[in-house]
């Protein structure tokens, strides 16, 4: 009888609707969708207030979630997941997240924390109870003095911005894989920049 794999669970944080597509506030979905394509996931399916991939890799059965909800309540997909025995969010929950206070290109990933005013994070830490899981912060450029923090990660990247972050994201892969098979210290260890 063959036992269950572990699973680690990857959330990237974002806005539902196409008018957020090429937001600053999406480059979690972008590294979700990256994940999937390069670990050959299943097609995203939604389940509740969210889409959905899994598949198996390296030794995991590894789901990737991109919740529905507005940013400020990104918890709520998670939510059904709170009680589950199998997962220790400690070690098996890796966030992707926006970080408007690091510039376009660098990434820190964090063994928890607190969610440094990031609504997303903090609709997490609610739900859960904790703040004791793993976060990776992707920088979309530091707000301009003047413009609100609001109106600066709901504005497009620049076309120059975007390619750096998306020529970044095959390395954040072999980043996820790091946290997934040795651990967030290993992960930051090769890969924070």
């Amino acid at each position: 009888m063959p036992t269950s794999l572990p699973v680690k669970l990857v959330v990237g944080l974002g806005n539902p609707g196409p008018d957020y597509d090429n937001t600053r506030h999406n480059v979690g979905w972008w590294m979700i969708d990256r994940l999937a394509h390069d670990l050959e996931c299943g097609p995203f399916r939604q389940e509740g207030p969210a889409l959905v991939s899994s598949g198996q890799v390296d030794g995991f059965r590894v789901i990737l979630v991109k919740p529905l909800t507005y940013m400020n309540r990104s918890g709520a997909a998670l939510g059904l997941l709170a009680g589950a025995p199998e997962l220790d969010f400690s070690q098996d929950l890796l966030v992707v997240v926006d970080d408007a206070t690091r510039e376009v290109g660098q990434v820190r990933f964090r063994p928890g924390g607190s969610s440094g005013g990031h609504n997303g994070l903090k609709s997490i830490e609610q739900v859960l109870g904790s703040q004791a899981w793993a976060r990776l912060r992707i920088g979309v450029g530091r707000t301009p003095e003047g413009v609100g923090m609001a109106d600066w990660v709901l504005s497009p990247m620049e076309p120059d911005e975007e390619d750096v972050v998306l020529d970044l994201l095959p390395t954040l892969v072999a980043g996820v894989r790091s946290w997934m098979g040795e651990g967030i210290q290993v992960a930051m260890d090769r890969h924070n920049r």
